[in-house]
């Protein structure tokens, strides 16, 4: 099932490397200025995607959101899966869907993603 917009995360040391793989695999990137910790910009593919960077939005790591159904990929884990693949760093994403009646313990399952392999774990935030 296509979700109906992309979020994964990286360090942000690797966000160059992300952004020119996506210029690569998927088409020209578009960015805006940083604004504080968030930068907005479209990835142009066959139909152009909104994208939102945000620094530091889990510690050290930085939020990639893609505001559109239109992605290349149907779930967070195929693009953590393709990008984990073509960058070879360590890609998380969540688990899939999550509803606020499923409690915060389901919130906090997440995978991480490397070009070896695949593995669930609890993400838990600092408060």
């Amino acid at each position: 099932m296509r979700q109906p917009d992309i979020e994964i995360y990286l360090k942000e040391d690797f966000l160059d490397e992300l952004s020119t793989w996506l210029e690569q695999q998927v088409g020209e990137l578009e960015l805006g200025p940083w604004s504080g910790n968030t930068r907005r910009g479209t990835l142009q593919g066959e139909a152009p995607i909104p994208l939102m960077l945000v620094r530091r939005a889990a510690g050290k790591w930085a939020s990639i959101w893609f505001d559109s159904d239109c992605t290349p990929w149907a779930t967070d884990l195929d693009c953590a899966r393709a990008v984990a693949s073509g960058i070879q760093r360590e890609v998380r994403c969540s688990m899939g869907g999550w509803e606020e009646e499923q409690g915060e313990t389901d919130a906090d399952r997440w995978m991480k993603v490397t070009a070896e392999g695949e593995a669930d774990f609890i993400w838990a935030q600092s408060p």
